[in-house]
């Protein structure tokens, strides 16, 4: 199942961390205070294992036939999924990829970056930057959010003024 959702992000020297405010701005505004539009898409995991799917991985060692299957499913699906969110068009993003892997599963954030790059590139085919060059997209480096539940990938999406 897809989801995207949106909401605004504030910062101000006196919030000092960014604070989501569901569907609002700030519910306590100051002069400094500056709102910015974030969508959540979800990413798919392509990576088939005994217990389920995981995201693309730099440790991964596959043909380069089927990394390329797996990179443009992961590209095509976040284009789909921009789209249908709605996501203006814009000169900068700034994009995080999250990861919440299910049970104990050990993963390190910088692997995850073979998966954001093509998620990215997703990004770029739906238009809504015209480049994934440095002075169109900042990326973050992922996040993984350990505990029990579901796996879960998706990217944020930080609409830059």
């Amino acid at each position: 199942m897809t989801t995207a959702t949106s909401w605004n992000i504030t910062r101000c020297e006196r919030h000092r961390d960014w604070n989501r405010y569901l569907g609002a701005v700030c519910p306590d505004p100051c002069d400094d205070c500056t709102s910015r539009p974030v969508f959540e898409l979800d990413v798919p995991m392509v990576v088939q294992l005994k217990t389920g799917l995981r995201p693309l991985s730099h440790n991964d060692r596959f043909h380069w036939r089927a990394k390329a299957k797996k990179i443009r499913t992961i590209r095509q699906q976040v284009a789909l999924h921009a789209r249908n969110a709605r996501i203006p068009a814009a000169q900068h993003i700034t994009v995080t990829l999250h990861y919440q892997p299910s049970g104990r599963s050990v993963t390190d954030a910088p692997n995850l970056t073979a998966t954001s790059k093509p998620a990215i590139d997703g990004l770029v085919d739906a238009g809504i930057v015209p480049d994934d060059t440095d002075p169109h997209v900042t990326e973050r480096m992922p996040v993984i959010h350990p505990g029990k539940g579901d796996r879960r990938l998706w990217i944020e999406v930080e609409i830059q003024p």
